[in-house]
């Protein structure tokens, strides 16, 4: 039976975990066997310079703040070596910098296992579909060029309209001038 200091850190680790679930974004679970330390630290580096928090915690407690935050369906995934990276900055960081460095590095035992997405559990298939999204930047270029696509539309419409009619009025006065 664990002191009453130890179980008190696990219950404040928890707290703190499920807290930073809620106000997360995404959160990715990743089996993190075969990692090299030098390859971990540039990874953790790349995540934290993406604002992204990268933590190897205990099954069992992530598994407790997983609960208390309200996220259901992601207890299968949690066997064997886990970390979870999350973000409450964006959506598509984590999984982007993490589905990278399994590409990049299809040898070594490291995989995203699930994750979830504004509290909902999603599979690793969902976690690489969002890594696979552009930037945030891109996708707001994307939707405004689109929607500026009919006002150019009609504006050159309007355009065409009056450049006839000037090249009416042009030609009726070079007619009436000859």
């Amino acid at each position: 039976m664990p002191s009453e200091k130890i179980l008190e850190q696990k219950k404040q680790q928890v707290a703190e975990l499920c807290e930073a679930f809620k106000a997360a974004n995404v959160g990715v679970l990743v089996d993190y066997t075969g990692i090299s330390v030098d390859k971990d630290t540039k990874l953790r580096k790349q995540l934290r310079e993406a604002g992204c928090e990268y933590k190897v915690v205990k099954n069992t407690l992530l598994s407790r703040a997983f609960q208390d935050a309200g996220i259901d369906g992601l207890d299968e995934h949690l066997n064997g070596a886990t970390a979870i990276a999350y973000s409450d900055k964006g959506y598509t960081d984590a999984p982007k910098i993490l589905s990278d460095y399994v590409k990049a590095n299809p040898n070594t035992a490291f995989k995203v296992k699930a994750g979830f997405i504004d509290g909902g559990a999603v599979d690793a298939a969902g976690i690489d579909a969002l890594a696979k999204l552009p930037p945030k930047e891109v996708l707001v270029a994307q939707v405004l060029g689109g929607l500026n696509g009919p006002i150019q539309g009609f504006a050159n419409v309007c355009s065409g309209v009056m450049r006839g009619l000037v090249i009416a009025l042009n030609a009726i006065a070079e007619k009436q001038s000859a």
